[in-house]
């Protein structure tokens, strides 16, 4: 993170990032022009390069600036002290539902982000998601209840089988968003389908009720 530009009054940061969100979202990486961020935001290119080397830095700066902050958002707002998993996952898709509601330009910027595929931002861009995910998914299954499991499920293993389920659904529908070209694709109909996953798997882990 640029120390110089964490220095900004808050005003001129958001004017930035917010500028530079909504090119980048747009246009994707290669095609988005700097002088547009500048213009947009009221600044200098001079000055913009003061605070970020190149546009390297600022798109990575400001993948994993919104990150953490849709992060900590979202797990400010989840419930932890519901500790059945399957519950959790049911709230992590309203919460997710509200975020894009309330965040849609960060939203359609990450989603455009995870379709990148300029070579110089698509090895780190992957390799911060999968680092995301791994941790979110940490703190999402923290103290969970295990006795809802039927007796002999290998819980770890359970866990990853959910883990994974959930996120190659998610990888599934970037796909599909990917190939229409769509980085405003509608997911409302991918919640009511993974709701489906998530009652199946319910059904296959748990005890007989």
């Amino acid at each position: 993170m640029s120390s110089k530009f964490l220095s900004l009054n808050p005003e001129k940061q958001e004017r930035i990032l917010n500028a530079a969100l909504k090119e980048f979202a747009l246009k994707g990486y290669e095609n988005a022009s700097t002088n547009e961020i500048v213009k947009s935001a009221g600044i200098s290119k001079g000055l913009l390069f003061h605070y970020f080397k190149n546009k390297k830095e600022l798109y990575l700066f400001l993948y994993n600036h919104f990150a953490d902050v849709m992060v900590e958002e979202f797990f400010n707002e989840l419930d932890l002290s519901e500790r059945d998993i399957f519950e959790r996952m049911k709230t992590l898709m309203i919460l997710k539902n509200k975020l894009m509601a309330r965040h849609p330009e960060v939203f359609d910027f990450m989603v455009a982000a995870s379709m990148e595929t300029a070579k110089e931002v698509k090895e780190i861009l992957d390799n911060t998601k999968t680092e995301l995910i791994q941790a979110s998914y940490s703190r999402l299954f923290e103290n969970i209840d295990i006795t809802r499991f039927r007796d002999g499920v290998d819980i770890q293993r359970a866990i990853n089988i959910i883990m994974w389920t959930l996120q190659g659904f998610s990888n599934q529908e970037l796909e599909k968003a990917k190939k229409l070209n769509q980085p405003h694709h509608d997911f409302d109909e991918a919640f009511k389908e993974v709701e489906v996953y998530i009652e199946m798997m319910k059904k296959a882990f748990y005890k007989t009720v």
